[in-house]
């Protein structure tokens, strides 16, 4: 039996698509980068941040760093909000929450970012915590964002808990702290990614993610 649920936040319970991909445009344009097709932007859903501006465009830390802040003047103002849940994934809260599941958002977006957009959605109130990372870019690794949730909810028995991500941080997580994982295909992620890395369960979309959770009561 799984006692507390774990979700992802972009790419799982909401499609950021959009207000992030628009978010890192904005950032790159800055640095003279124009990228005109959004979709080759999606890459920066759900690694954390600095990672990629590090790994895809070869900046330093200190550009990275500047370009996070960039990011983020659009993405406050506008980016946050370029967003919507997926169809039907308000149902799986609400099983959720009659199975009297703990349910928490473990997410590498600054936890008070998460915040702003779960209330803005109406989801807030299912949730029973929050952990996410700090804006000055520590706890943003998928393992560490786990970790604080657990040890602020004070969970020991790690065979009751599950993550659930639509990403490969989110299945390598999982597994450096000891806990199932399962990999949504609705996502960023594919089918490859979440394979390789280990997640032990991967379902095509909200349905079947639903279904799955349900054997778990």
């Amino acid at each position: 039996m799984k006692k507390y649920i774990l979700f992802d936040l972009d790419g799982t319970v909401t499609d950021p698509m959009l207000g992030i991909t628009k978010s890192v445009q904005y950032a790159l344009n800055k640095f003279e980068i124009n990228i005109n097709n959004l979709q080759e932007l999606t890459k920066f859903i759900g690694p954390p941040l600095k990672d990629s501006f590090m790994d895809y465009y070869n900046f330093t830390e200190e550009e990275a760093q500047k370009a996070i802040s960039y990011y983020r003047e659009y993405y406050l103002d506008k980016g946050i909000y370029e967003n919507f849940v997926y169809e039907k994934f308000e149902n799986i809260l609400i099983s959720l929450r009659e199975a009297n599941k703990t349910i928490i958002i473990a997410t590498t977006k600054p936890t008070v970012f998460a915040e702003k957009i779960l209330e803005h959605f109406k989801l807030k109130t299912y949730f029973d915590f929050v952990a996410g990372s700090n804006l000055d870019g520590s706890r943003s690794k998928k393992a560490d964002v786990i970790r604080y949730a657990l040890d602020q909810n004070k969970i020991e028995n790690l065979s009751e808990v599950i993550m659930i991500g639509d990403r490969k941080h989110d299945i390598i997580g999982a597994k450096e702290v000891g806990i199932d994982s399962v990999g949504v295909l609705y996502g960023y992620g594919s089918f490859e990614e979440l394979s390789q890395n280990g997640a032990d369960y991967i379902v095509k979309d909200v349905e079947e993610l639903g279904n799955l959770l349900g054997n778990f009561y």
